[in-house]
């Protein structure tokens, strides 16, 4: 196999599974960890991805880069399906929860539809739309005001003082990284915020993150990991990674990664 070749592999596996490490390439290619490291250099230094000690990782973005809801949307769709059929099991019928802004709480809000007599606080106007559209007699949905952000969430005050004034049984959130230090973060300032008072306004704090946003971390903390009642990860989450966040959360639930493809939003 041809060095080129190889290498398009090498990238390939590491954009599926976010990260990987440089003895599972060397197995999987039949080539030894000395050719896999020479590799990861070369594809490190042509800003392809992240060289990160034992293996490599997908290249991550600056802090403040923010990417809209489509981009987002045809990433680890698979994952952000399992995740949300697994917090299902989260919700009650008849009790009042919140949902943030992001393409992960927005298939989760696709499962939300025939749940009786539910009322949904959210500030994203798609995931508002998408239960406004429901054929059925769906949730009472509850819009937040605000500034709109380039991942369509309604952000700073306006959102704020709304929520402050709201009491929520169970509050669901996606988020942009998750990093033991960082805790979960996002890439807007004003988002945080948001974010914080939702999770204020919440009994219990859920939080949805596929296996490509630990390690990624943006410019602002909206919590740390210990402040979740609960995480729901994806089955493709690294031992290792998963074995470190367990370490610091309340508890972890891990959703098994269907094979068969799912349509993205």
């Amino acid at each position: 196999m041809l060095a080129a070749e190889r290498q398009g592999h090498i990238l390939d596996e590491v954009q599926r599974r976010g990260a990987i490490r440089v003895s599972e390439l060397s197995q999987l290619l039949g080539v030894s960890d000395m050719t896999i490291r020479r590799d990861l250099d070369t594809l490190a230094g042509q800003g392809q991805l992240d060289k990160v000690h034992g293996g490599a990782t997908v290249r991550r973005a600056p802090s403040t880069d923010e990417p809209g809801f489509e981009a987002k949307g045809q990433r680890q769709v698979e994952e952000k399906e399992a995740i949300a059929a697994a917090a299902l099991a989260m919700v009650t019928p008849g009790s009042a929860i919140g949902l943030s802004a992001g393409t992960t709480t927005w298939m989760f809000a696709r499962h939300l539809v025939d749940v009786p007599d539910l009322t949904v606080v959210t500030n994203s106007m798609r995931i508002a739309d998408l239960l406004h559209a429901s054929p059925t007699n769906g949730p009472n949905v509850v819009l937040t005001g605000g500034v709109r952000t380039p991942s369509d969430a309604l952000v700073g005050p306006l959102a704020v003082s709304a929520l402050e004034q709201l009491h929520l049984d169970v509050v669901f959130m996606g988020v942009h990284g998750m990093d033991p230090k960082a805790g979960f973060t996002t890439p807007n300032l004003l988002e945080a915020e948001t974010d914080r008072a939702l999770v204020d306004a919440g009994r219990r704090f859920v939080v949805l993150a596929d296996h490509t946003k630990w390690g990624t971390v943006g410019i602002k903390t909206i919590a740390s990991i210990e402040q979740a009642d609960t995480i729901v990860v994806d089955s493709h989450m690294a031992s290792e990674d998963l074995a470190a966040l367990r370490e610091l959360a309340q508890d972890v639930v891990v959703a098994e990664v269907s094979a068969h493809p799912v349509p993205a939003p």
